[in-house]
């Protein structure tokens, strides 16, 4: 055998992980053989050597192997025979593993492998990688497999045969010049964490670090925050000098101060809602180089605790306070008050009977639902018990009474009981404008979805992903990587949810890929699903529905949808070279950036053309329309657990990689369920990989024209990877997906900004 040489193609193989320790599966058998009397039944062995449960046929073709080779005969297996079963497998030589791996396909030992022992193993393979498509088809691929070790049709292959097809893929290692091997060592040298001893210059470089990669926030919430101590401290002095505070002291100072602060904070907390706004100041602006749009939401939440904590200060100051302190104070001080109060009152019900008691009661009590049910737990409905009051739509229900919370705030100014004059009560000064400016987003939201847009296809995808194709309405203008709210009345009137754009700028319809993880979304895809058509019958296929299928257009159900509203993804044109990052649904932003990027590229490419045959090349013509458009390296990691996935953008992602002639993206498709390379597991999967891509330039596991890529990605050596091919260069780095990846993206770009000369701007989506 070619071990040599089969070693670093294959990269290792292995059946069970390296860190796995005999003492461990011994526990194991103790546990799962106390019930039959010392004995390990087939069917537990791979749970036993520590493979998980998708690997169980696996397991037993393993087992099956070494009983053979062992001379074990019968199912159950004492402690000592899986000892020498145990010791086999856990070597890490690889002719020992690649000779089990033989005689795992070649179950009579005859040295021949048949069609149906290599379709055997391929459905094995494939069901412990979780790859049904695969599975459903391994007699085509074993009759591939046959068609290349078989040409004289014997029948039959030879295990030498099958070693060929196992040293058959390409070596993926990217072999570079001497000179970026010595400064990939350096680099490696240059980001190991150094250790600062002396406590004031670590803390002067984290502040320093920390400011440069936050100033634009660390600004805005310095002026946030300078605003409403100045607010605080105008309003405190201002009592401190008058009459009331004889009587109350620094408790009326306190709750002043404190109802100044939520004056403004009220107001400020509706600017971040004025999508439209922003986004026309995101489009048509430069103030995006100073202030952090994408942290609009954000600052909402801040604004939402800064209103917490001043009507924390405001309430408890008055009723803890202010209050009992004019009901027990004696008349000689109380003669103070009789001009704001009228006759002393004598207990609390004079108050909370009043116009301001009663509407800040209700306020108070109204803004404590919203703000608990938006709080992240409750938001995304965790409780269990109380599923039926938490969630998204009791989120979107509960800030509906910020109605009636502005009402009866604009009338609790102007019932104060210290301030008589009517420009001294300025609450309605504080909210007018942000008023009528959130007043107008909403009236040309109306006004934008009055009319519903026309459904012209629909796709269930696998995974539980509905693909909504629709006409663009007239004077529709957007970037790749935005977003737009859809609402559907067959499911609910009152609710819509923000989906990204899939389809690209240039192309003449409208698409959403909408995947079903609330109950809303649930009740989408079961009402389109209604007006789906199966495919004809005995072909595999989507549930589809289309107006090229002859569908009554009339059946679908009333979309409108409003927007578009920017995004950070859409700032990716700026950027020389971008890094996309997606995890399962997360591609969508990304599949519309990468439409984009090819058909810049190609108008670019054809305004150049005829530029040079008009002879106005270079010559000060007519500024080009894409000329904001800086993107000349794109690449796209796309991570998801399942195989299905790749159906959703299959057609998308061939158009692309077929447009890209200059070869600007370069595609990373990762699928996690399939075990990474070296794994006995996935192996034959690999390998079949690299026949069918060779043979016919598509892809096993996506069914694209990219490679797929196994387990998950090594983060840290795809930034490497970049800075190597880009040094000096500003890299804009794009996420999209569950924010347990976002962290980890956003701590490596800094860590590499502040150790190296490359410098990556990570974005990260928000809804």
């Amino acid at each position: 055998m070619h071990s040599a040489a089969a070693a670093p193609a294959l990269k290792g193989l292995k059946f069970i992980s390296k860190n796995a320790e005999w003492p461990a599966v011994e526990r194991r058998f103790d546990q799962l053989a106390d019930s039959t009397n010392g004995m390990l039944p087939r069917a537990l062995f791979g749970e036993c050597i520590g493979m998980d449960r998708a690997s169980k046929e696996f397991a037993g073709i393993l087992f099956d192997a070494l009983a053979r080779k062992h001379g074990i005969k019968g199912d159950p297996i004492n402690k000592e025979e899986l000892r020498e079963m145990w010791v086999q497998v856990s070597k890490q030589d690889f002719d020992s593993s690649l000779q089990i791996f033989f005689d795992m396909v070649d179950k009579d030992g005859d040295g021949r492998i048949s069609v149906e022992e290599v379709k055997e193993m391929i459905s094995f393979s494939a069901s412990a990688n979780k790859l049904s498509n695969i599975q459903e088809q391994a007699e085509e691929y074993a009759a591939l497999i046959m068609e290349e070790l078989d040409p004289d049709n014997l029948g039959y292959i030879t295990t030498e045969s099958l070693e060929t097809l196992l040293l058959y893929g390409p070596q993926k290692t990217v072999v570079r010049g001497k000179e970026s091997q010595n400064l990939s060592k350096m680099l490696s040298q240059k980001l190991k964490p150094v250790r600062e001893d002396n406590p004031l210059r670590r803390w002067y470089r984290s502040t320093n670090y920390f400011l440069e990669d936050n100033w634009q926030r660390v600004w805005v919430m310095a002026l946030w925050i300078g605003i409403m101590a100045g607010l605080f401290a105008y309003k405190y002095v201002q009592y401190k000098d008058g009459p009331a505070y004889q009587v109350m002291g620094h408790c009326v100072s306190m709750a002043k101060g404190a109802a100044e602060t939520l004056k403004f904070n009220m107001a400020l907390i509706l600017l971040p809602l004025c999508r439209n706004t922003i986004t026309l100041l995101r489009n048509k602006t430069k103030l995006g180089v100073a202030i952090p749009f994408d942290d609009d939401l954000n600052f909402h939440k801040v604004i939402a605790i800064g209103i917490s904590v001043g009507v924390g200060i405001h309430s408890i100051c008055h009723l803890a306070c202010d209050f009992p302190r004019l009901i027990k104070a004696d008349s000689d001080k109380y003669a103070l008050m009789n001009q704001f109060f009228g006759e002393q009152p004598s207990n609390y019900w004079f108050f909370l009977k009043s116009v301001e008691g009663v509407t800040g009661i209700i306020m108070v009590v109204l803004m404590t639902i919203a703000l608990t049910l938006a709080a992240p737990c409750f938001r995304r409905g965790r409780f269990y018990r109380l599923r039926r009051l938490t969630g998204p739509r009791a989120f979107l229900y509960s800030h509906q009474l910020f109605i009636i919370v502005y009402t009866l705030l604009i009338v609790h100014g102007e019932y104060l009981y210290l301030t008589k004059e009517w420009y001294k009560k300025t609450t309605w000064m504080y909210l007018a404008v942000p008023l009528l400016l959130y007043g107008g987003e909403r009236v040309v939201q109306v006004l934008r979805s009055i009319k519903p847009v026309k459904i012209v296809k629909v796709v269930l995808y696998p995974g539980n992903v509905l693909a909504l194709h629709m006409s663009k309405p007239q004077g529709f203008r957007y970037h790749s990587g935005q977003y737009m709210f859809i609402n559907c009345a067959a499911v609910s009137s009152f609710e819509w949810h923000p989906f990204c754009i899939t389809s690209a700028p240039g192309d003449d319809h409208l698409s959403v890929h909408i995947r079903t993880l609330g109950k809303w979304t649930r009740q989408l895809k079961i009402v389109f699903s209604q007006i789906c058509q199966p495919p004809p019958s005995g072909k595999s296929g989507l549930l589809r529905a289309d107006c090229m299928q002859g569908s009554d257009l009339n059946k679908f159900p009333r979309v409108l949808i409003d927007g578009p509203y920017g995004a950070p993804a859409q700032d990716y044109k700026k950027y020389e070279v971008v890094l996309l990052v997606a995890l399962g649904i997360g591609a969508t932003p990304m599949i519309s950036i990468l439409k984009d990027i090819v058909n810049n590229i190609k108008a670019i490419e054809e305004e150049s053309e005829n530029a040079l045959e008009s002879g106005t090349a270079g010559s000060g013509g007519p500024v080009s329309l894409h000329s904001n458009f800086k993107t000349k390296r794109a690449y796209f990691y796309w991570v998801t657990r399942e195989q299905g996935s790749f159906d959703w953008f299959k057609g998308a992602m061939n158009e692309v990689a077929e447009l890209d002639h200059n070869r600007v993206i370069e595609f990373h498709n990762y699928c996690t369920s399939i075990y990474e390379e070296g794994d006995a597991r996935s192996a034959l999967i690999v390998m079949l990989q690299s026949l069918n891509h060779a043979k016919n330039g598509v892809d096993i596991v996506s069914g694209t024209r990219v490679k797929s890529d196994f387990a998950k990605p090594n983060w840290r050596e795809v930034y490497k990877r970049i800075l190597l091919d880009h040094t000096n260069a500003k890299v804009g780095v794009f996420y999209c997906g569950a924010p347990v990846l976002a962290e980890e993206l956003r701590q490596l770009a800094l860590d590499f900004n502040h150790r190296t000369s490359t410098r990556f701007e990570f974005h990260k989506e928000n809804f």
